[in-house]
């Protein structure tokens, strides 16, 4: 098991430490100070992303261009839990990208590992002292 350090550099920012980088958020004003994205932020800024690089894999794979590939995500929140209820994502493939591929690149979106992760969630533990 891997080990990420959190730490708590001021104000309502909150920072994690994972293999050489540090992460850092924050809460939007007038709460926090609004200088980096919530952790909520991140965590959907991570399925799209992760999707991305799937797609872009792919793309790359077949000696294919990526020039003009893009990938809008909407969320939906259920408003009792302020939960998300529905993800979507819409791929933009690139200019002249084979249509036969289209599938095909939607299959290797879906094997992203967030959406896997949320496909299938871990346990949770929290302890104290």
């Amino acid at each position: 098991m891997s080990d990420m350090q959190i730490t708590f550099p001021g104000g309502k920012k909150v920072a994690a430490q994972w293999h050489g980088f540090e992460i850092m958020t924050d809460q939007p004003a007038p709460v926090g100070e609004g200088a980096a994205p919530t952790p909520f932020d991140l965590f959907l800024a991570s399925l799209g992303t992760c999707a991305g690089i799937f797609a872009l894999g792919f793309i790359q794979s077949r000696g294919l261009s990526a020039e003009g590939l893009g990938i809008a995500v909407s969320f939906e929140r259920d408003e009792a839990t302020h939960l998300l209820s529905r993800t979507v994502m819409k791929i933009t493939p690139p200019k002249d990208f084979p249509a036969k591929y289209l599938p095909a690149l939607v299959k290797a979106a879906e094997q992203c590992l967030v959406k896997r992760t949320m496909d299938n969630p871990p346990k949770f533990e929290i302890t104290a002292g």
